[in-house]
């Protein structure tokens, strides 16, 4: 049997275990439990132990109510605690290898998820790559992401993705991991906060190349009024006087007035969740974009989507399947004013899937997904520092759910034995476990070198004026331009 890894950090030695013949590190604290007094405040320092603390079970995942996409992702269940800021850690020896590290962010609508899920278990990556994997778990929903003035600074949940990646600067040398030498990649809240994490000078400090994986372009931020407003109707719906009942009042009812406030502000169409980063002018400016675009001029990026990204909303949605044309059409005409009718003949003929939810979802992946990784992009190569740009492509022979939101994660953390999806029903195993290490590797040569190609996959070219763009599909293949960009009469 082999001899259970010990990592010796400045806080205190911990011992992981084998898994997959990778050594892994579950539930190690990089902060103090945000409990009690903590409740809302600043991620503060873990506190250090005497002994050997043991790591090789995982950490409670945040409180959170279920995935709304469970439908297409399928589900999980594991406990839930506020004392939730843990890390997985994957890596093939805690050793002084000083290996190229990457640090997950999940996704989730920043109220669902977590990084210690079996979904994302860094083991494969590590053993193939000779990399070191780091999985974060941070503050979601109400707790990380609401702000009230007198309860909740903004953004919660960032500061702690922040103080993880500090922690990871400090010790990831005991796991064998170089400091010097971190990706952060992340998918859709996840690649948001990657988007967060360029704009921002102190974590973009702390890393060298990111990989931004389905990011929200098209809804980035509450102003500030926008967010304290939705506090207040948490206060309200809470019954709370003042801030000193925010302290005591058990998780259990925040979580269940956050879905209320959710309902209150739910509409036809609208997939935005209620608390996401706000414009707090500490962290975020109003416009993270061009933020972020000037500190990814410094770094290497890779951007990309998936090709049906709403159909993991719509495909489900009975209202979608009912909608009527005036229903869709005034979705069309909030973007697209007068032109509205002229936009949705051009999406109707270019819509892969069926009914209004493909229509719309065709539309809406454009304006929330696609046109913002494009337009990024661009903007990248007309100032000389071109990202890697990718559209995965790859769906299940007639499955409803297309290529659609997060369905590249089971491929490139190659754990798709780990999944229980319908969005992946119907595939052929051998061409997904082919796709799966392909993928897999292309991010693993990124964390290396900055340049996703390898001996397995077809030259990957920077994004230039033909728009060049992998293609991640069966097969995999370089394409020019796919979007349509020089011929697009709507979407800048």
């Amino acid at each position: 049997m082999p001899t259970d890894p010990i990592a010796r950090t400045s806080l205190g030695t911990l011992r992981g275990a084998v898994e997959r013949d990778v050594q892994v590190f579950r539930g190690v604290p990089y902060a103090a439990p945000p409990v009690g007094p903590l409740r809302f405040a600043m991620p503060q320092p873990a506190s250090p132990w005497t002994g050997e603390r043991d790591a090789t079970r995982d950490g409670p995942v945040p409180p959170q109510p279920p995935s709304r996409l469970r439908a297409a992702m399928g589900d999980f269940e594991a406990p839930q605690s506020e004392d939730c800021l843990t890390l997985t850690i994957a890596t093939p020896a805690a050793d002084g290898a000083r290996r190229p590290v990457l640090v997950f962010f999940h996704g989730g609508a920043f109220w669902t998820g977590a990084g210690s899920l079996a979904w994302y278990a860094g083991a494969p990556m590590a053993r193939h790559g000779d990399v070191v994997v780091v999985g974060v778990n941070y503050r979601l929903g109400a707790l990380g992401f609401m702000h009230l003035p007198g309860v909740a600074e903004p953004n919660l949940g960032l500061h702690d993705q922040f103080a993880a990646l500090d922690w990871v600067a400090a010790e990831i040398a005991a796991f064998g991991g170089d400091p010097d030498n971190v990706t952060v990649f992340g998918q859709s809240a996840g690649g948001l906060s990657v988007l967060a994490m360029l704009a921002a000078p102190r974590a973009r400090a702390r890393f060298r190349r990111a990989i931004v994986q389905s990011a929200p372009f098209g809804r980035m931020l509450r102003s500030r009024a926008d967010a304290a407003a939705i506090g207040e109707a948490m206060q309200r719906e809470l019954g709370l006087a003042d801030a000193a009942g925010w302290r005591d009042v058990p998780v259990e009812r925040i979580a269940a007035a956050q879905l209320v406030v959710a309902r209150s502000m739910a509409g036809f169409a609208n997939t935005t969740p209620p608390f996401i980063p706000v414009s707090d002018h500490v962290l975020l400016g109003d416009d993270v974009v061009a933020a972020a675009l000037a500190g990814a001029a410094e770094r290497d990026v890779i951007l990309g989507f998936t090709r049906d990204e709403m159909a993991a909303f719509f495909a489900p949605s009975p209202e979608m399947a009912s909608a009527s044309d005036e229903q869709v059409r005034g979705v069309f005409a909030r973007r697209f004013g007068a032109a509205a009718d002229d936009a949705i003949a051009e999406y109707r003929s270019r819509a892969r899937l069926p009914g209004p939810g493909g229509l719309l979802g065709e539309m809406l992946g454009d304006a929330s997904f696609g046109g913002g990784v494009w337009a990024f992009a661009e903007r990248l190569a007309e100032i000389g520092r071109p990202a890697r740009v990718f559209r995965f492509d790859w769906a299940a022979p007639g499955n409803r759910f297309g290529a659609c939101h997060c369905i590249e994660l089971p491929f490139v953390f190659d754990t798709l034995g780990d999944w229980s999806a319908p969005m992946l029903d119907g595939g052929d195993r051998e061409g997904m476990a082919r796709l799966a290490a392909q993928t897999r590797d292309a991010w693993i040569a990124f964390a290396r070198t900055g340049d996703p190609s390898h001996p397995g996959l077809p030259a990957w070219p920077a994004y230039g004026e033909s728009g060049e763009t992998m293609l991640l599909d069966a097969p995999c293949r370089v394409a020019h331009d796919p979007g349509g960009r020089s011929r697009w009469r709507f979407w800048p």
